[in-house]
């Protein structure tokens, strides 16, 4: 591995060991200051939106700068969300911050970093280990994720001796903005883009630019779908229909990442057998239906057991999603390609948090749960029908 995967690397475990705690705690915060169900939807929204139109910005001139400019950026946008939270306690001022900064109340791959660290990821790999560089990236990604979630009980811990929640929370958030700093150090160590790939002018999207946009329209479909079970929902879930603890919460997301995360590499090994799209398909559907039969669970053990089964299986289309993309475009359109079919997913993640919050107050809060399964099932099957004949380099 190169210096400069490894340091993409452990910049992504520290990103997202911060998301993965911000992700849990959010939603406790919010309500402690006294919002609503509906207002942490809207605000969980925000964050989605603001991502979406941070990274079609990075979309657009992502070929203009070099890689490492941008991620130096994104990790100072990370630092200043840290330190604007833990000051914060205003429903509007933390409104904008969710759109201008970076929370993500999803605790996954909904970030502005995304598309950059694709592109220097393809770079720096091989074809033929394309796919297992990015199941091992994502495998870095859930296990900081599970560990930051497990972090999220330390505010319910300080409570012990004496020290206020809220207080205890707020230090977490000036957590989150040293993490951005330390992340910033490693992107600086990320080699700048060869000269040959900065000469010339290369248009954002060119010949791949029909496939982009049928597998943004699908990605987004599923990403709307997502939104409404996005991390910070599915815990405020767990909160209101089981009274479940923060240090409880914390535990279990930090085992259903540490599952999801360990899916990754399995994901890639049978990709290398079946395929990249029938990976990502027949993985998730019996995912979505766990998920659909969490909402129908009596008790709190057979809910957190088939939401368990499902953080196994659901993420195995993260690294096999994010191969395929870099796989069907040419290189110079790479950042582009990851820009345009992520910031649909964005967008239409944004809109389905606020609706989720107006779901979980209505009379039956397990509807969300229902309405991504159905939705997501769906999705599999329309990329299946669409892609199964386009087949990556390694796979003709």
């Amino acid at each position: 591995m190169s210096g400069a995967l490894r340091s993409l690397l452990w910049a992504r475990a520290l990103r997202d060991f911060g998301d993965g705690f911000l992700a849990v705690m959010l939603p406790v915060y919010l309500i402690k200051l006294g919002f609503s169900s509906f207002e942490v939807g809207v605000l969980a929204g925000a964050a989605l939106f603001g991502s979406a139109v941070l990274t079609l910005m990075i979309g657009v001139i992502g070929n203009r700068y070099d890689p490492r400019r941008l991620l130096l950026v994104a990790a100072a946008l990370m630092t200043a969300t840290g330190a604007a939270l833990s000051l914060a306690d205003s429903y509007i001022l933390l409104l904008i911050v969710a759109f201008v900064g970076s929370v993500n109340p999803s605790g996954g791959s909904a970030s502005s970093f995304v598309p950059v660290e694709h592109a220097v990821l393809t770079r720096e790999t091989a074809a033929a280990e394309r796919t297992r560089a990015f199941a091992r990236y994502s495998l870095v990604g859930g296990l900081a994720a599970a560990g930051g979630a497990l972090a999220a009980a330390v505010p319910d811990l300080v409570t012990r001796i004496g020290w206020p929640e809220l207080s205890g929370m707020k230090a977490m958030f000036a957590v989150y903005a040293i993490l951005g700093i330390a992340s910033g150090a490693l992107y600086a160590r990320v080699p700048p883009r060869p000269r040959t790939s900065q000469n010339g002018h290369h248009e954002a999207l060119g010949p791949s630019r029909s496939i982009v946009y049928r597998l943004a329209a699908l990605f987004s479909l599923d990403a709307f779908a997502g939104g409404f079970v996005v991390q910070s929902l599915l815990a405020l879930w767990l909160f209101e229909r089981f009274d479940l603890s923060l240090a409880t919460a914390s535990l279990f997301f930090f085992w259903s990442g540490i599952l999801s995360a360990f899916s990754f590499p399995v994901a890639a090994r049978l990709a290398k057998h079946f395929g990249l799209v029938n990976t990502m398909v027949f993985t998730h559907i019996p995912s979505s239906l766990c998920l659909i039969l969490a909402a129908f669970a009596p008790s709190l053990p057979l809910a957190l057991g088939l939401l368990l089964i499902r953080a196994a299986l659901s993420q195995m289309d993260v690294p096999t999603r994010s191969s395929y993309v870099m796989a069907v475009v040419t290189e110079p359109e790479r950042t582009a390609a990851a820009s345009f079919t992520s910031v649909p997913r964005s967008l239409a993640a944004s809109l389905s948090p606020a609706l989720a919050g107006a779901l979980f107050a209505g009379p039956w809060s397990a509807s969300p749960l229902i309405l991504c399964g159905a939705l997501k099932i769906a999705y599999d099957l329309l990329l299946l029908n669409q892609f199964r004949h386009l087949k990556p380099p390694e796979e003709c």
